[in-house]
């Protein structure tokens, strides 16, 4: 569905050419959700807009659809926007225009009928849960509805490419989970190939199937989300990873914890699928002559399947430690020894 080949973008600025894009080949699939993560700066809103003909690569290609984007323009560039919706993080709706003629506006502008355009409008604000709201304005909804309204003019072309530009940044929490939600929807009931950029862990791990993770213009790290959260292997993805299974506040209780029980380990362990649904540590208790205290957890559902993060505190013989270790790593279990200097 997307190709990306060797695309480099470099800007002219006052201070030098600087290189937002460098060298990147990519293939994302038909029906899937991709995601693209980085912090501010690392070429993530530039190779997006590559994607729509909003920026045009200095080198390499970008095919969309069975389009090379990156080398037509006029009205042929126009045609293939109509297959690509965008949504924004500050929605970029018209004020003056109801909830109906802001859905409605791409269909003018391709010239569709009035009748068909009012027909296309009433199931889009189904699809997106604005029933009753058609004839309000802007103004008078609140974020997760302005985005609703994004979304579904972004559909409004029937186009098999959504791009999501942040667009749960200027979202709370609740609203945030919602509109994952909603596309996770789109995505299965109409195989819609969706592309977003963030800098969320949460956003990754809620609702896509792989990851890309950029940094200084490149693609550092790639793969199915689960396996990124399993192993991640690059010291900007491990941090993104902490942002979901090691929030700041945990990281110091369990440092706390590590000096409060000098006498054993505190160990780390990683479920990744079915491991996370299997009662590993009543198994340890039974087979090893060990001690384990739950000091914290959590397990999170991605796309591609369960993941979940365990810090136990393990006494008793060292070599029993030491097996009872060993025995969770063949039980797809990883484990990790938590110290701090």
């Amino acid at each position: 569905m997307i190709l990306i080949e060797q695309a480099k973008k470099i800007f002219q600025t006052k201070n030098g050419p600087v290189t937002a894009v460098d060298d990147i080949d990519l293939s994302i699939l038909e029906g899937e959700i991709f995601g693209m993560i980085g912090y501010s700066g690392a070429g993530k809103s530039t190779l997006i807009r590559m994607l729509n003909g909003l920026e045009t690569p200095t080198e390499g290609s970008v095919t969309v659809a069975g389009r090379t984007v990156s080398e037509i323009k006029g009205v042929e560039l126009r045609k293939a926007r109509q297959e690509i919706g965008m949504i924004f993080q500050h929605f970029n709706l018209l004020w003056s225009r109801t909830v109906r003629d802001n859905i409605a506006f791409p269909l003018e502008i391709a010239g569709v009928s009035k009748a068909e355009r009012d027909k296309r409008v009433n199931e889009l604000i189904e699809l997106v849960g604005l029933d009753g709201r058609g004839d309000s304005y802007p103004a008078q909804l609140s974020g997760g509805q302005k985005q609703r309204v994004g979304i579904a003019r972004a559909l409004a072309n029937n186009p098999k490419v959504l791009l999501c530009d942040e667009a749960t940044s200027a979202l709370d929490p609740q609203t945030t989970d919602s509109i994952l939600e909603l596309l996770v929807d789109i995505n299965e009931r109409l195989g819609l190939t969706i592309v977003l950029i963030t800098h969320e862990m949460h956003v990754i791990r809620k609702i896509c199937h792989r990851v890309a993770v950029m940094e200084a213009g490149k693609i550092v790290e790639m793969g199915p989300v689960l396996d990124v959260f399993r192993r991640p292997e690059q010291p900007i993805t491990k941090r993104f990873v902490q942002q979901v299974t090691e929030p700041e506040e945990s990281k110091e209780t369990i440092r706390h914890l590590v000096e409060a029980h000098p006498e054993g380990k505190i160990v780390k362990l990683t479920f990744v699928g079915v491991s996370a649904e299997q009662p590993v540590i009543t198994d340890i208790i039974r087979r090893f002559e060990v001690a384990v205290n739950i000091l914290q957890g959590k397990i999170s559902q991605t796309q591609n399947g369960a993941y979940g993060t365990l810090f136990v505190h393990v006494t008793g013989n060292a070599s029993e430690v030491d097996k009872a270790v060993a025995f969770l790593d063949a039980q797809q279990v990883d484990s990790e020894v938590i110290t701090y200097d």
